[in-house]
């Protein structure tokens, strides 16, 4: 029994089937975690070939592109494939690719929104805390390295928990329709 099983049987979890035999190359000091709820995403075969932060604020149907908000220089849109429910982006509509191109003007815009996106989520979702970040180039993580975007997400204790690693299950309480509606309405629309 590997080490996962060890830890899940001591939980109870032992159920037959619960556990499916993998063959898996692997580093004895490395841990991995597989996404592949992510699959749908990274293998769209239907992808734009223009940049979706770009087209999306063109697209003139903020339902349609879940854009939560539009600000002078930047927008809220809802991340299309959520890592948690109110799961957000605040993007400039300039195309840019490093934080250091962005003007001073666009960034504090960025800023305050993600302020803004944070009372939202918290008075929506009650989270146990917030993460806020981007992921800056391909090698840092980046979905769409060529147009930074600020992510900010509600968090809760154990959100990442056996459903998601074991399962390979997001479990998502609404839809993004759902989400959309709630936040335009918090964000005054």
């Amino acid at each position: 029994m590997d080490r996962f099983a060890t830890h899940f049987a001591a939980l109870g979890m032992t159920t037959p089937g619960f556990f499916r035999k993998r063959i898996l190359l692997t580093c004895p000091a490395m841990d991995y975690l597989w996404t592949p709820w992510r699959y749908a995403y990274v293998s769209n075969t239907e992808k734009s070939t223009g940049c979706v932060f770009c087209e999306a604020p063109n697209e003139n149907d903020d339902a349609k592109t879940h854009i939560v908000h539009r600000g002078e220089l930047c927008y809220v849109i809802l991340n299309t494939f959520p890592y948690t429910p109110g799961h957000v982006m605040i993007v400039p509509y300039r195309h840019l690719d490093e934080l250091q191109k962005l003007p001073a003007e666009a960034a504090n815009e960025m800023m305050a929104l993600s302020q803004r996106m944070e009372t939202v989520l918290r008075e929506l979702y009650r989270p146990d805390g917030i993460n806020l970040g981007m992921n800056i180039g391909k090698a840092a993580g980046a979905g769409i390295a060529g147009h930074i975007h600020m992510h900010v997400l509600p968090r809760w204790v154990a959100d990442a928990n056996f459903v998601s690693v074991v399962g390979e299950t997001r479990v998502l309480p609404e839809t993004l329709d759902v989400t959309w509606g709630r936040m335009r309405e918090a964000m005054g629309k």
